[in-house]
């Protein structure tokens, strides 16, 4: 039981009211006390632990954007204000959340709604200051104070969403035509490589083509007396032209041939070597 006849029981965390023939008496610390009753008596306790008040205020921003701006206010009753505590506010809660009303409505108008978003700590920094400087003169410390949501209309919102959206879908665009130019760009480079290359192998196959050619003819000017370059060049082009034919069957493919083309092709040969020979 809280009280018995003369003995008073006040809990951990909370101060009594005392009061004599209804005059202000004294506050009682947590414990047990003994108090003149019926003459004096407990009117009231105060919870000397912090409590939390949630306030929900609606205002427009300086772009005629209307917002729910939620404000968490954290405040406690300070034991040597408990007399203005308990005498002078009837109605604590009610006069915190009018201060926070006026200090939301007087600062989110003067900011846009990108703006307010980014500037949530300023407003809970200006709650806090007014609340400061007034609730104490009433026995209570306001500890901190937050602005734990900033909510746009459910329009406003949607629209927001589709302007990030189209942000968005931009820069990708943007990033895939680049990097579909970096693969055009690399890939050409890479083609002009292996060109480059595939060119470098043609040379020295041709090279090593000629260099051969001139091996055979040596050796065979050597081994075979009264051969003339000309004659082991005739023969390398005629074995040259069967090959070709061979490779050409191997394909199924039905090509008319004629003898007189191999005479005709060891002429053109041999009137370029000479005519280079004549260089």
């Amino acid at each position: 039981m809280d009280s018995c006849c003369c003995f008073q029981c006040v809990r951990t965390q909370e101060v009594a009211v005392v009061e004599f023939l209804g005059r202000f008496q004294s506050l009682l610390d947590p414990g047990l006390h003994f108090i003149a009753f019926p003459l004096a008596s407990v009117v009231g306790k105060l919870s000397l632990r912090i409590q939390q008040l949630d306030v929900y205020c609606e205002t427009k921003t300086k772009d005629n954007v209307f917002v729910q701006v939620a404000v968490a206010v954290q405040y406690r009753v300070i034991t040597t204000g408990a007399y203005d505590a308990f005498y002078r506010l009837s109605d604590p809660r009610g006069q915190i959340q009018s201060y926070v009303f006026d200090v939301v409505r007087s600062t989110v108008p003067k900011m846009e709604l990108d703006e307010s978003f980014a500037s949530k700590q300023e407003i809970a920094d200006d709650v806090l200051a007014q609340l400061q400087e007034v609730m104490r003169d009433y026995g209570y410390e306001i500890l901190t104070t937050l602005v734990t949501d900033l909510a746009p209309d459910a329009k406003v919102k949607a629209s927001m969403n589709e302007i990030n959206a189209s942000k968005r879908l931009k820069e990708a665009a943007s990033h895939k035509a680049e990097a579909d130019k970096i693969k055009q760009v690399k890939a050409a480079e890479a083609d002009a490589e292996a060109r480059y290359l595939s060119g470098l192998g043609v040379a020295r196959q041709r090279k090593a083509i000629v260099q051969g050619l001139q091996s055979s003819v040596s050796e065979f000017s050597d081994e075979v007396p009264g051969a003339t370059p000309k004659d082991v060049m005739d023969i390398l082009l005629l074995s040259q032209y069967f090959d070709t034919i061979s490779q050409i069957g191997a394909n199924n493919l039905i090509l008319e041939h004629d003898p007189q083309t191999v005479a005709n092709l060891q002429q053109q040969v041999g009137k370029a070597f000479l005519t280079k020979g004549g260089r």
